[in-house]
């Protein structure tokens, strides 16, 4: 029934676009009225709860509490879903948002000139940004998961170049100018600049280019043969966000008075959510930033709630999170598009990637070879050697893992963004439940396993079974299991990795470190599940055509939940070995590896949008970016600098990857 409903979908679209070609002003405006109408009520119900449940009366501060409060996010918001309405994702946001706040605050000076300048100079640096996304994802039409991953990186080594830590201070004027008021003791200065960004996103709406920009996020092909121009369109459309995004941060600084390097990071979760309870599709071609300012702000009021009910802070990313799934839940029964892939969120076609395999191999294979010899002239060769080896198979280890848990799903059509804490909330129970005791480790690494082999199904039912998108399925999953960690531990982790996982992790048997012998044994197991078994074969019959793997008896269902199944207890496998080889846990410890995961994977050689990839090579990807990072830790260049060099590597080698598969 879902493959006929998608077919419906595919003839719709193209009588949509022939609408369109005659009266530009009738494309799409049915739908996103409607996606903002149930949003628009509950944000009204939240709102007069809030005045109801307030001990004081409503006054002139409550007002611009509330408004200032949601404007960066809405701002931010706005942004994303501009690029999601085009078909295309972006994960730089958080990081843009961070380097213009850590400018402003550092470099502006207390003068009108100065503070109108670097004002301008905020969304110049968003605007930039977005066109470096744009020219890779529109112009070389790589994957914008994969471009926005490098550009995360590249932006937070900027970020970082112009301080490490919180640091700088805001002129009064510039923080009256956007937070103040715009008449006192009557109408907030934020409401003016969301009314200022809302005309704005109005006017483009109804430009060429904004029907041109609903076009392609909805049906890219008929687009094309209506003489849309997609390329520029795409381009534009990651500019545009960009320069929302520049405004967030500019908002931010003035909001908060001071700068800091980490500011934006926080927010991913929270504008994704805010986009999504909006209405906007992240299959793209529907919604919009008014219903992206109305999604972020029922965010905020529902935070509010928390606040006056007396609930823990804690519980602030699990109410985003729940809010996030129940409105893509209530999103998806009310379209009749498919949302169980991650091929319309990744801003790549598949044609791009339609050549032979084999050529997966060279770009890891080369990158690696280059490296080591770099590594060589500036380490010299005697550093070069047993040691040398052993430190690099153990570090890539735990990449090794999740390369194999996020292949596995990537293959399949999906992406895993619950990592993170799923490493950590594993980590956590570890030291928690077998505190320095080898006795107890005998039943609670089992269950351990047990727990990350759960959230991988409560994954893959949310994906495979109510028809989430991927990413919504697990960036949400990813903060609840962050709010289950912090309530478990009451933010601070207690305990010791049992001596034997310790010992596993950093001594040696025969010579060779025991992590190192499981892993050989785990990569042999996992090329055999991949090329000798029938799961194998369907896996990657599955991302290829669900429909033709559907239609040929594959269970699609079960096979999807068995992905995420994998990729859960790989990470929990990682959560014990970096508790192991840490000694304890510590909160976010599983931070570090989420975009690693996915930048290995695409390295070596998987094709984002799933039914293509081999293991061997993201086992190459892999020692690659570790023997890079090796390199790179060994350098006198400072950690701002190392992120911008590996963020420029993975683009050169997705680039060069995709050069050759098109030659």
């Amino acid at each position: 029934m879902k493959y006929r409903r998608a077919s419906k979908i595919k003839v719709s679209t193209m009588s949509n676009l022939s609408a369109m070609q005659t009266d530009p002003a009738r494309s799409f405006r049915l739908p996103i009225r409607l996606d903002a109408e149930m949003p628009a009520a509950i944000l009204v119900l939240l709102f007069a709860v809030q005045i109801l449940m307030s001990p004081t009366r409503f006054s002139y501060f409550d007002l611009n509490y509330i408004s200032a409060g949601g404007t960066a996010l809405s701002l931010a918001a706005m942004g994303l879903a501009i690029v999601v309405v085009s078909g295309g994702l972006d994960l730089s946001a958080g990081a843009t948002i961070s380097l213009v706040n850590i400018v402003l605050a550092t470099q502006m000076q207390n003068t009108p000139l100065s503070q109108a300048g670097y004002g301008i100079l905020a969304l110049l640096i968003g605007a930039a940004v977005g066109a470096f996304n744009g020219f890779f994802v529109a112009v070389l039409r790589i994957p914008s998961i994969v471009v926005t991953i490098s550009s995360m990186f590249i932006v937070q080594g900027m970020t970082l170049l112009v301080s490490e830590s919180p640091a700088g201070s805001v002129p009064e004027g510039f923080k009256q100018a956007l937070a103040g008021s715009a008449i006192p003791g009557i109408l907030p200065m934020p409401l003016v600049i969301l009314a200022i960004a809302a005309a704005v996103w109005l006017y483009l709406k109804n430009t060429r280019w904004g029907t041109a920009l609903y076009a392609i996020g909805s049906d890219e092909e008929g687009a094309k043969y209506s003489g849309v121009s997609v390329p520029v369109t795409r381009f534009l459309a990651f500019v545009v966000g960009g320069m929302f995004y520049g405004a967030a941060g500019a908002f931010i600084t003035a909001q908060t008075g001071s700068g800091d390097p980490l500011v934006g990071n926080p927010m991913l979760l929270t504008i994704f959510a805010a986009v999504v309870v909006g209405g906007t599709s992240l299959e793209g071609g529907r919604g919009g930033c008014i219903s992206a300012i109305i999604g972020a702000y029922v965010l905020r009021v529902a935070g509010n709630l928390l606040l006056i009910v007396g609930v823990s802070s804690y519980f602030g990313t699990l109410v985003e999170s729940l809010v996030l799934l129940v409105a893509a839940f209530v999103q998806l029964a009310g379209t009749q598009r498919s949302s169980d892939s991650l091929r319309a969120l990744s801003g790549g076609l598949r044609k791009v990637f339609n050549r032979s395999q084999r050529t997966a191999f060279a770009a890891p294979k080369i990158g690696l070879v280059v490296v080591l010899v770099a590594t060589v002239f500036y380490l010299g060769i005697d550093r070069v050697g047993a040691h040398y080896l052993s430190s690099v198979l153990v570090l890539s280890s735990f990449l090794i893992l999740l390369a194999f848990g996020q292949g596995v799903v990537v293959i399949s059509g999906g992406l895993d963004l619950s990592i993170p804490w799923t490493i950590t909330f594993c980590a956590i129970a570890l030291t928690s439940l077998a505190p320095g005791d080898n006795t107890a480790a005998v039943w609670v690494i089992p269950l351990v396993l047990f727990l990350g082999m759960l959230i991988g199904a409560c994954n893959g039912v949310l994906v495979a079974l109510l028809r989430l998108p991927a990413i919504v399925a697990t960036l949400g999953m990813n903060g609840i299991l962050q709010t289950i960690a912090l309530l478990y531990c009451n933010g601070t982790p207690s305990g010791f990795a049992p001596p034997i996982v310790r010992w596993f992790m950093n001594r040696s048997l025969f010579g060779v470190k025991p992590v190192v012998w499981f892993l050989v044994a785990f990569v042999l197991l996992a090329l055999f599940v991949l090329t000798r078994t029938v799961f194998g074969r369907r896996l990657y019959a599955l991302g290829s055509n669900r429909r033709a793997a559907y239609l040929s008896g594959v269970n699609v269902d079960a096979a999807l939940v068995l992905t995420y199944v994998i990729s859960g207890v790989c990470s929990a496998i990682v959560g014990i070995f970096l508790a192991g080889f840490d000694g304890q846990a510590t909160l976010g410890m599983g931070d570090a590896y989420l975009l690693p995961s996915i930048a290995v994977v695409v390295v070596g050689g998987t094709l984002v949008t799933g039914g293509r990839g081999h293991f061997l090579s993201m086992v190459l990807g892999v020692l690659f970016l570790v023997t890079l990072q090796v390199l790179l830790a060994g350098s006198n260049l400072p950690n701002a600098t190392r992120s911008i060099v590996f963020g420029a590597v993975i683009i050169a080698a997705v680039v060069a990857l995709n050069e050759r598969r098109t030659t």
